[in-house]
């Protein structure tokens, strides 16, 4: 079995995908979480898409990863707003 590569920190451009129930604000509370663990994420770095049916929306953020450490608590903050469904 082949070793998965590690990720070098600190990492520019990690991707974040956050999906869930397309409510009006899931964007703004998706970027309020993420400034916390990455503060220096900016309006450019933020894409958002909706499903064909327009109940779901997914959000793409690209951040600076500083450390595994940051990475687990964003993860566990995303997950823990209701709206949220799935981080990638």
């Amino acid at each position: 079995m082949a070793e998965l590569p590690r990720i070098e920190f600190p990492c520019a451009d990690y991707p974040i995908k956050v999906i869930g129930h397309n409510v009006e604000d899931f964007r703004v509370r998706v970027l309020t979480i993420v400034r916390v663990h990455a503060p220096e994420v900016t309006e450019m770095s933020v894409s958002v898409r909706d499903s064909r049916q327009g109940a779901f929306s997914s959000v793409r953020i690209s951040i600076v990863a500083t450390g595994e450490e940051q990475l687990r608590a964003l993860h566990a903050a995303l997950l823990a707003e209701p709206a949220v469904k799935l981080v990638l």
